[in-house]
Formats: structure tokens, sequence, C-alpha cells
């Protein structure tokens, strides 16, 4: 199953050329890595990206992550994927952009 995580481009940047990241901000807040499955990343780019401008998608295969990645309640009763050490660039599967328009942000093909 495929899971993902919404970067800006320069958090994708700093993957792309450490090879290893700890997330976004609120992650490093949080003590984890927050991903969205496609049925949640719609509503997880509204809700916490709506001011930003094109993002990067990642897509990682959820059972390579073993035993670190939870399901965990968040926004009432649905799981979400959380990451309990840093993300590297070779967990990665594909990485595309997310585009914003007007009405909003576009999901890339490949999220489904």
């Amino acid at each position: 199953m495929l899971i993902f995580k919404i970067f800006r481009p320069s958090e994708w940047q700093a993957l792309h050329v450490q090879g290893v990241t700890d997330g976004a901000p609120i992650d490093v807040t949080d003590g984890y890595i927050h991903f969205s499955t496609a049925e949640q990343i719609t509503e997880t780019a509204a809700k916490h990206f709506a001011d930003d401008g094109d993002l990067i998608v990642l897509a990682i295969d959820a059972d390579k992550l073993g035993e670190d990645l939870k399901w965990e309640p968040s926004r009432g009763i649905q799981l979400f994927p959380h990451l309990y050490r840093p993300l590297h660039l070779s967990d990665v599967k594909w990485a595309r952009v997310y585009l914003r328009c007007p009405e909003g942000h576009i999901l890339p093909e490949g999220v489904e």
C-alpha cells in the first residue's frame, strides 16, 4: 500500500540533498513523520497547506517501513500512518509536483 508525504519544495530539496530527514517542522515537534493515505491527502493539503504554493508529494511503500510505521487515530477516528524514525531518500518510491491552482491543490497522477 502506498502512503503519501506532502513536503514544501525546500523540505523535499533538503531530503534530496541530505538523503535523510526528520520531516517538516510539525513532524519534528510531534516526534514522528506524518503521512496520509490516498483518501486523506486532499483534506491534509487543504487543512495544513492551503496557503502554500506548489508542493511535492512523496509516495512510500508502507509495507517496507516495518515496525517503525504506526497507524494512529487523528481527525476523529481516522487512522493515519506515522513514521517513528527518520525518512530516508531510499524509502521514496516516487516524488511528484502537487500543483496549486485557484481552487486548491491538484493531486498528481499516481495518488490512488
